[in-house]
């Protein structure tokens, strides 16, 4: 049997259009999230959990052996199938191996093939046996993701059957407003309605959600193991699943053959664990690309989608994807800003992030430099696309825009109003702003001068603003003690300084393409943050000393949100931390090699923790660090890879540009 640590651990599938499959090692269903069939209907969002998990059984000479394991109210669990687990693994696909009965050994392993709403089941034994059956009963819900499901009257339990040779075609649509879901498996099918109650999903309750739900199981499925491989594939009728096939020319058998062919030769050129994990989280919408912020709960977003294209694209040598995320938001810019997520049809845009816009300009200046690097050519109406965004952008924060985002007579950049939070610290419980942090945060303006300077080849006047606003920083924002202020000028108070000890002030020192301090300062502020706020998976977000430190990110949602940004971890923060360490040190290749061994390696390890093959969004500020949050998130992904592939790459082997290289090639006006 597998270490309960193990079997807690979470897996994950994802399709390329949004949708995906995830699940515990151990079976049980832990979050309102966890199912095998969860499309986006409107691709990458609109996820709809359609089938959410099935029962398993070995059926042998009378006896019968389970490969599942479920979770009840009131803590019971049935079946107990994780007891005989005896292997997991997940490449190239999450695949669970039992042994049950006298020496009897069954594998079973799913994917989901790339950009399609669907799903590839498939059981085999291990050690040849005469007379084994397996039998399947899927639990079924059609739900909102973020919902959960009760039984009820509405629910149509009718099915439609379609035999074909050895095959059977199942449809069932338990509402009229979800889509439908395909069956097919060469197995025989019982139509058996029956609704299974209080399923408990223990994540939920910890984080003060409730935690029951009720799943509705049509039928079950059974197959001679004995006889051959057991198939059973899956799909959403949502018009997305492109893996179906005319039946009457592709049999079962072979759909999915060339379905796993087809995916496991696209998984088998990713080069490494983590570029494989960077490509759950780019996706298709529409025509183009965007960024899945984290799974299982989150969609795309601006902030995120910036933060994390460095590293999974541009580091992940995928620039076609950049290119096409970046053109996809470059038709955005509203008054200077960028939403901070994608409007969809009959939404009001969000514009809610002073720092969304900045990190867009970020990211093209990488995206130019690493296309000029790799002499990878870029469109005239791709650069003129780009560059007009960025011309935009700084001319409207010049300007002044929306919740009072705008140039100082400084030359550094105010922004926030009461009730309003615009940074990365942006939680909030009702009214209540847990950091507010109106003013001129520290990272912010690092991100602003940083911008301005990217700008300068386009634009001569913002060589001058550039130059205002990194000597007005280094005046004010430095505190004599080796660190730097969180906030000038607090809620408006001309003159004064929040000197909390938080993080954000490592993007004066790295994390950006442009240092904004000396190094003499910029080793005393990595020091300090080293000493204070390093932990194995990244920086905290409050020194343990300052007051409202919260050691561990627990309870109920306003626990938890008051305590996201008062100490608990961030694992993508390690980038600016390790990059800014590094830099200080002259960026040698011991130091290289030294930061790889104390602070990447760490982080590296955590990748068969909690979300298998990912990094966590955060973990708490004490030992052990528990992973908490998102399992599977983008960013904390984006920020290893780019460390991995680019901020700690030899001389001899990387392929990228100096980082302190501007646009080249860029037009002035």
């Amino acid at each position: 049997m597998l270490s309960a640590e193990r079997l807690a651990a979470e897996w994950l599938e994802t399709d390329g259009l949004g949708g995906f499959a995830s699940g515990t090692v151990a079976g049980w269903r832990t979050r309102r999230y966890h199912g095998l069939l969860t499309p986006a209907v409107a691709p990458p969002t609109g996820r709809a959990v359609l089938v959410d998990g099935f029962d398993a059984w070995i059926d042998i000479e009378g006896q019968s052996y389970p490969l599942s394991a479920q979770r009840y109210h009131p803590d019971v669990t049935h079946p107990a199938g994780h007891e005989s687990i005896i292997d997991f693994r997940i490449d190239p696909w999450p695949t669970w191996t039992w042994s049950v009965g006298d020496g009897i050994v069954v594998e079973q392993s799913l994917f989901l093939p790339h950009e399609t709403s669907s799903i590839v089941i498939s059981w085999s034994l291990k050690t040849p046996r005469d007379g084994v059956r397996l039998r399947v009963r899927p639990f079924l819900s059609g739900r909102d993701s973020h919902a959960l499901h009760h039984q009820n009257d509405d629910l149509d339990t009718g099915a439609t059957i379609e035999q074909r040779d050895t095959e059977q075609t199942v449809r069932w649509r338990p509402y009229s407003s979800q889509p439908g879901v395909v069956s097919r498996a060469n197995a025989s099918y019982a139509h058996d309605p029956v609704w299974f109650r209080n399923f408990l999903l223990e994540e939920e309750r910890a984080r003060g959600f409730e935690a029951t739900e009720d799943l509705w199981s049509p039928g079950q499925h059974g197959w001679s193991l004995s006889g051959g491989e057991a198939i059973w594939h899956l799909s959403a009728e949502t018009g997305a699943d492109a893996g179906q096939s005319d039946r009457g020319v592709e049999s079962l058998s072979e759909t999915v053959d060339r379905l796993r062919a087809t995916e496991a030769a696209r998984r088998k050129r990713f080069p490494s664990p983590l570029h494989r994990a960077a490509d759950a989280y780019i996706v298709r919408r529409g025509s183009g690309k965007t960024i899945i912020a984290g799974y299982p709960w989150f969609t795309d977003w601006g902030r995120d989608t910036f933060i994390s294209l460095r590293g999974l694209c541009l580091s992940g040598a995928r620039l076609d994807d950049a290119e096409a995320i970046l053109c996809e938001w470059a038709g955005a810019v509203d008054e200077g800003m960028l939403p901070n997520r994608f409007v969809e049809q009959g939404d009001a845009p969000e514009f809610n992030a002073v720092d969304a816009s900045l990190w867009f300009v970020v990211a093209v200046h990488d995206f130019f430099r690493v296309s000029l690097a790799q002499k990878r050519r870029i469109r005239a109406t791709v650069r003129r696309a780009l560059e007009s965004a960025i011309l935009a952008i700084l001319d409207g924060y010049v300007r002044g825009t929306r919740y009072g985002i705008g140039m100082d007579d400084d030359g550094l950049l105010r922004a926030g109003m009461p009730g309003v939070q615009l940074t990365w610290m942006d939680a909030k419980v009702g009214d209540w702003v847990v950091t507010p942090r109106i003013g001129k945060p520290v990272e912010i303006q690092a991100l602003w001068i940083n911008a301005l300077r990217i700008g300068t080849p386009l634009s001569r006047q913002y060589a001058a603003l550039a130059a205002r606003a990194e000597q007005s920083f280094n005046t004010r924002f430095w505190l004599g003690n080796g660190c730097l202020a969180d906030v000038v000028d607090p809620d408006g108070k001309s003159g004064t300084v929040d000197p909390t000890f938080r993080p954000n002030q490592l993007y004066a020192v790295g994390g950006l393409p442009f240092a904004i301090v000396d190094m003499e300062r910029g080793r005393s502020i990595v020091d300090a943050v080293e000493s204070s706020l390093w932990t194995p998976l990244g920086p905290r977000s409050l020194a343990p000393d300052e007051p409202g430190y919260v050691p561990y990110y627990e309870g109920g949602p306003v626990q938890r949100d008051g305590a996201y940004h008062m100490g608990t971890v961030w694992p993508f923060l390690s980038g600016p931390f390790v990059e800014a360490w590094v830099r200080v040190r002259g960026a040698t290749p011991a130091a290289k090699s030294e930061a790889r061994r104390r602070f990447l390696k760490p982080l590296l390890e955590h990748l068969d923790v909690a979300g298998i093959g990912h990094l966590s969004e955060i973990a708490d500020a004490e030992h052990p660090h528990t992973p908490r949050g998102c399992p599977f998130q983008a960013w904390s992904v984006g920020e290893v890879l780019r460390l991995s592939n680019d901020v700690l790459a030899s001389a001899e082997t990387t392929a990228l540009a100096p980082r302190a290289r501007s646009i080249t090639g860029a037009r002035r006006r």
